[in-house]
């Protein structure tokens, strides 16, 4: 499975950098994150509750940052395991850059996964809208957190047009356990390429 999408801040790309790098905003970002930890050099634990259709399960996993530039990017490589509920597994390319026009920063990112197990078995639509909603559910609550920790960057934009933002939007085929991998793989990528 492969997903992109696009995200623009408010936010300075170096505040962004920082924030993505950060274990406790991350853990308050992912929805049903309540574990991100350092585990060794840009390598971090992390444990979440995911429901999918009918199944349940909580994933214990580790992401692992390399290729690290800050503050422009990173690759995030994850692995995840949810008992018989199932796993999953892949990496993520996540790029942090200057808008084409106003203030702010421009998140991107492309991410390949694979999932096996019961959350595989579950219908390709339901899968693909859980992903979405926990994507967009993410972003939401970065851009509140950020906008919490530096609300001068959100008064400054608010003074301006409003800029188009991309919709977080997966490609045809990617199953909701990609989007909750991406999720997470973009919050420990953050947390890495933050050290």
């Amino acid at each position: 499975m492969e997903m992109q999408g696009s995200r623009r801040l408010a936010v300075t790309q170096q505040q962004a950098w920082d924030a993505l790098n950060d274990p406790e905003v991350l853990k308050l970002c992912i929805p049903g994150c309540d574990k991100v930890q350092a585990a060794g050099e840009n390598l971090y634990a992390i444990a979440m509750a995911v429901k999918v259709g009918p199944v349940s399960a909580r994933f214990n996993g580790k992401i692992l940052l390399a290729d690290v530039l800050p503050p422009n990017s990173y690759t995030l490589q994850f692995e995840g395991q949810g008992g018989a509920a199932g796993f999953g597994k892949g990496s993520a390319q996540v790029h942090l850059a200057p808008p084409a026009e106003g203030a702010g920063c421009e998140l991107s990112y492309t991410a390949q996964a694979q999932v096996g197990g019961k959350i595989a078995q579950v219908g390709q639509r339901l899968v693909d809208g859980v992903a979405r909603s926990m994507a967009e559910d993410f972003f939401r609550r970065f851009d509140a957190e950020m906008q919490r920790r530096h609300p001068q960057s959100y008064l400054a934009e608010a003074a301006l047009p409003p800029p188009s933002a991309a919709p977080v939007t997966p490609r045809k085929g990617v199953p909701g356990w990609v989007w909750i991998a991406v999720a997470v793989v973009l919050l420990g990528a953050v947390l890495l390429l933050g050290r």
